[in-house]
């Protein structure tokens, strides 16, 4: 379990060096989470260690919801000043990111030369 955990905690700190390194707008924990997604294709899967490691963090995953939803809270108060572009914003948004994963979609299942659904 240590070393499962070392993984996953080296993985985030790298991102989080390259986010910092790099400036770009992407949370360095997403840096980290394709970094182990490539480590994990590379080696053909997590081990039996890491696997039953991220099953035991993933039932708790709800707790880590709770920072989030304080956040918003206190700062409702900006919220509600951009209630107008959030209201637009969100759904567009959605519906924008359906559309590519849609039509991405699509186009993967047509080079495979799959069905469509």
């Amino acid at each position: 379990m240590i070393r499962a955990l070392t993984i996953l905690l080296l993985c985030q700190l790298v991102g989080t060096i390259i986010q910092q390194a790099t400036g770009l707008p992407i949370p360095g924990p997403v840096f980290g989470l394709v970094l182990l997604l490539a480590g994990l294709l590379a080696m053909g899967g997590p081990g039996q260690e890491l696997h039953a490691t991220a099953q035991g963090l993933l039932k708790y995953l709800g707790l880590l919801f709770v920072p989030a939803g304080v956040g918003v809270v206190s700062e409702l108060h900006v919220l509600r000043a951009n209630a107008l572009a959030l209201i637009v914003a969100i759904p567009v948004s959605t519906l924008l990111g359906l559309a590519v994963t849609g039509v991405i979609m699509q186009r993967f299942m047509a080079r495979k030369g799959l069905p469509d659904a």
